[in-house]
């Protein structure tokens, strides 16, 4: 028996088929990211767009010089500096200079960015709670377990997280 309908010979290339993995971790991101975005809307945070969530995303920015920002983001360090310039205006984020390059800046986060930080986290882990009720709490362990193990082999470092990241 074949694994799969795309390894089947009699398989239509032209039929989209089902999602493929990245089709279907792009649904559960999207879905995380919309519920970010209104939950912080909700708990005042209304000044935040969905290109701001990229900055403040997991791990966050916290000491990081733009450049190092930028590449982390896949950006243009000119797109990252647009960002952070609005971030900054909004009191998000300060920019100060970098004790170990004079020729560099590091990003910090203001109190307000730190609470929108903790905002997310929180909207986050009512999402897992969410989904762990839809799922069952085995099969929900699992699929965390999973992710864990794939984020380790996707990223650079190879680390996965914490279990309080």
């Amino acid at each position: 028996m074949l694994s799969s309908p795309f390894t089947n010979p009699g398989f239509d290339p032209s039929a989209p088929g089902p999602p493929l993995i990245g089709a279907l971790l792009r649904a559960a991101f999207e879905s995380v990211r919309d519920r970010m975005l209104a939950g912080l809307h909700q708990r005042g945070y209304d000044d935040l767009v969905v290109a701001h969530l990229n900055v403040l995303q997991y791990p966050g920015p916290e000491n990081l010089r733009p450049s190092e920002l930028a590449a982390r983001m896949h950006t243009s360090k000119q797109a990252l500096n647009y960002l952070l310039g609005q971030l900054e205006q909004l009191g998000y984020l300060t920019r100060e200079d970098d004790n170990e390059d004079q020729r560099s800046k590091r990003i910090h986060l203001t109190p307000r960015g730190r609470a929108a930080g903790a905002a997310i986290r929180e909207i986050v882990r009512e999402v897992e709670a969410e989904w762990e009720k839809q799922l069952g709490r085995e099969q929900f362990a699992q699929l965390r377990d999973l992710l864990t193990r794939l984020y380790a082999i996707a990223t650079p470092t190879g680390v996965p997280p914490t279990a309080t990241a």
